[in-house]
């Protein structure tokens, strides 16, 4: 079993930044892509971002291209979402997630296999 914690979640005014980081542990973590996924009230779940095993097939949604950079350390088993620019439309419970490399290979982010407890992001005025 992989298990995944999210941190770093919290709330931020318009144009603020903050950084999400998502420790792993269990399997060896360093076979997995790690995606970022968010979720609003009332919303489906959306892929943000995601970074295969080596960090070699980085992608990310439409939505947060520009804004958002994602990164690894795989010495540290931690992987790394920088958020800046925030908006208000951001806020959403923020998700790591784990799955094979295949899932991010460049095309989308869908769903992954393991899943953290998620952390609040808040954008406000």
């Amino acid at each position: 079993q992989l298990q995944l914690v999210e941190s770093g979640g919290g709330s931020v005014q318009i144009g603020g930044s903050l950084r999400l980081s998502c420790a792993a542990s269990g399997l060896i973590p360093d076979y997995y892509a790690i995606g970022w996924f968010r979720q609003a009230p009332g919303e489906e779940r959306e892929g943000v971002s995601c970074i295969s095993s080596s960090g070699s097939t980085i992608d990310y949604a439409d939505s947060v291209k520009g804004r958002f950079t994602i990164s690894r350390d795989n010495a540290k088993r931690t992987v790394y979402l920088q958020m800046s620019s925030l908006k208000p439309e951001d806020t959403a419970v923020y998700y790591c997630s784990a799955g094979p490399d295949y899932k991010c290979s460049g095309y989308g982010i869908p769903l992954m296999d393991y899943w953290g407890q998620g952390t609040q992001v808040t954008v406000s005025s």
